[in-house]
């Protein structure tokens, strides 16, 4: 229930900056037409992903796997296929999108594709397909108030918000996201910048 609860909270904070940023962004471009592209990283505006993920392992009542001396970048990456997602989002210096609504076409490095629908549909599986094939990542995602909203069903059964914007004339994409595995008992919340690099 508390788990319930806090992501209603991030919802709504989520769409009060998406809102905020819609009215202070008004004279820039707006996100259906200026999301798509190949973006790259941009490291000094963007948080640590490790840095994240610790914060959270330890919010959670756990200890960090990082000590002083063992700063290796990308130390939380990996694990079971079902995390793949999260680590896509939140690891990948290379996001190309493609905009052909009602479908968005994510691919990070290594050509990892993700496929969002913004339509409003829903994943149709049964309990028998996941249980069989387990399960396959989802993502559907929202436009609203010059922001994309998406929501993340990876395999796990955890989840993801992201919050999309475009700053600088639609030079820079924004991404705010809280990530929750099934397997943590806190959020990993951070923010990443992409440069446009086409």
């Amino acid at each position: 229930m508390l788990q319930f609860f806090r992501l209603i909270r991030f919802s709504l904070l989520t769409l009060s900056l998406a809102l905020g940023a819609g009215y202070s962004l008004a004279q820039d471009v707006d996100i259906r037409t200026g999301l798509a592209g190949q973006w790259v990283i941009n490291d000094e505006l963007s948080d640590n992903t490790d840095d994240a993920v610790e914060e959270a392992i330890e919010a959670g009542g756990g200890k960090g796997g990082r000590g002083f001396f063992n700063r290796q970048e990308d130390f939380y990456r990996g694990g079971p296929p079902e995390h793949e997602l999260y680590d896509r989002i939140s690891y990948d210096d290379v996001l190309t999108i493609e905009v052909a609504e009602p479908e968005l076409r994510f691919t990070y490095e290594n050509d990892f594709p993700r496929v969002l629908h913004t339509d409003g549909r829903r994943r149709r599986a049964s309990a028998a397909d996941f249980y069989s094939e387990g399960g396959e990542d989802w993502s559907s995602g929202l436009f609203e108030a010059n922001a994309l909203v998406v929501e993340g069903r990876p395999r796990d059964g955890g989840f993801t918000i992201e919050t999309y914007t475009l700053e600088a004339n639609g030079a820079r994409l924004r991404i705010e996201m809280m990530i929750q595995p099934d397997s943590f008992r806190e959020p990993i919340e951070l923010v990443r910048y992409f440069d446009r690099a086409d």
